[in-house]
C-alpha cells in the first residue's frame, strides 16, 4: 500500500494523497456546482465535461455515449447517470 504524502495547492489547502494528481479535493469542492447536472456528477466527470465545454445538457446531447466514454476522465458507471439526467430533460445521447 503506497503512503499518503501531503501536498499544498496554491490556495494553500492541505491535504494527503497516494498518487501524483494535482487535484486539491478542496478546491475541487468548493467548484462544484450547487444545481445542474454538474452537481450531480463526480468530480472526474465534471472535469471532463467542462474541459469539451459541455455545460449544459443540450450540449452534451450533440455526444454519443461512445465520444462521451472516450473523454479522459469518464468510464462506463458515468453514462447512465448522464442518460438519466438526459432524459429528464427529454433529450438523449447523439446516436
Amino acid at each position: 500500500m503506497k503512503s499518503k504524502t501531503l501536498h499544498i495547492c496554491s490556495n494553500g489547502h492541505k491535504y494527503y494523497k497516494s498518487s501524483n494528481c494535482p487535484t486539491c479535493p478542496k478546491c475541487e469542492e468548493i467548484k462544484k456546482p450547487k444545481e445542474g447536472f454538474l452537481s450531480k456528477v463526480s468530480a472526474p466527470v465534471r472535469r471532463a465535461l467542462e474541459r469539451e465545454g459541455i455545460i449544459t445538457l443540450k450540449e452534451l446531447s450533440k455526444y454519443s455515449e461512445k465520444d462521451t466514454l472516450a473523454l479522459h476522465g469518464i468510464g462506463p458507471t458515468a453514462i447512465p447517470k448522464l442518460k438519466s439526467e438526459l432524459e429528464k430533460v427529454g433529450l438523449n445521447f447523439k446516436n
